[in-house]
């Protein structure tokens, strides 16, 4: 079915609900913009969406599904449908919500890559103290893979949200949500050394009260901690393809193996869901059966 008309300015009702996901839900401004993009594509198929009834929305995803085969896509498509017939019952311009019996598609089943303690150890040891930037890149690697930082969360880590002595950090994470995550020993230890050397830049004002910065005391972006970590994971022979996420998913992963409680990883990782959680139990599970794999006698029976 193709689309009805398309919708060149922002009405009343979309302005409206830019507010409501900015101000009422607190969501980011990646994630507002990736909602608006959701319902652009509402009103490009109807130019009334806040009159469609489920059927109508079935046509929508089926015109939608049919060019956008990714999962993870299709799923986002739909949660920002339904954000949107929320936030139309929130302000009462309807009684009911059509999406509510629309069915979410299948999930493409991913385990992350994630590096085993040999291989960090390999990454940490690729690092060349004797550099200007030295102490700060080591204590980059210990703060991903001793708290499971995101990218962005380290780059916008703040001295004032670290309290050091109590062993805390404070941090903004997605939907800009705070928790506080614990500073490991040998973090903070690192940090120390980095702060000398961090005392010694010519610092931008705007940046100094960030945590992390450049040779020229500005704010690092998260394109050079890429950068960072795949120079020194080449450095190492590590052949594996990975990221600064690889190093979060390395921190849960390695928790979850030594026995940690679930819901005490999803708190550290600042997950919403525990079911995002749950990806990690699907990594050990393949560690267990990889281990039957290689050291049952039957399968070494068969090799």
């Amino acid at each position: 079915m193709p689309p009805h008309g398309i919708l060149h300015d922002m009405s009343d009702l979309s302005k409206e609900y830019h507010i409501y996901l900015k101000l009422e839900r607190g969501l980011s401004e990646n994630s507002v913009e990736a909602y608006e993009q959701d319902i652009k594509k509402l009103y490009e198929f109807r130019s009334d969406p806040e009159k469609m009834q489920f059927e109508d929305l079935q046509d929508f995803l089926h015109y939608q599904f049919s060019s956008e085969t990714n999962v993870r896509s299709q799923a986002r498509i739909l949660s920002g449908i339904r954000s949107f017939y929320k936030f139309l019952i929130y302000h009462h311009y309807r009684e009911d919500d059509p999406s509510e019996l629309l069915e979410w598609p299948k999930k493409e089943f991913h385990i992350p890559e994630v590096l085993t303690v040999e291989e960090i150890n390999a990454l940490v040891d690729a690092i060349d103290l004797s550099k200007a930037d030295g102490h700060r890149n080591r204590a980059i690697i210990e703060m991903l893979y001793g708290s499971g930082l995101r990218v962005s969360e380290l780059t916008e880590l703040k001295l004032s949200c670290m309290y050091r002595k109590e062993g805390y950090m404070l941090i903004h994470g997605k939907g800009d949500k705070e928790r506080l995550v614990p500073i490991s020993p040998e973090a903070d230890e690192w940090f120390g050394y980095w702060m000398e050397d961090r005392s010694r830049l010519d610092i931008h004002p705007e940046h100094k009260d960030i945590a992390f910065l450049n040779r020229n005391g500005k704010q690092l972006t998260r394109m050079m901690i890429f950068t960072i970590i795949k120079r020194l994971a080449a450095k190492a022979g590590i052949q594996k393809t990975i990221s600064p996420h690889t190093i979060r998913h390395s921190f849960a992963t390695h928790l979850l193996q030594n026995g940690a409680d679930l819901r005490i990883i999803q708190q550290l990782l600042g997950h919403e869901n525990i079911t995002t959680t749950e990806i990690y139990t699907h990594i050990d599970i393949q560690d267990l059966k990889e281990t039957i794999l290689k050291y049952h006698p039957v399968n070494q029976k068969k090799s």
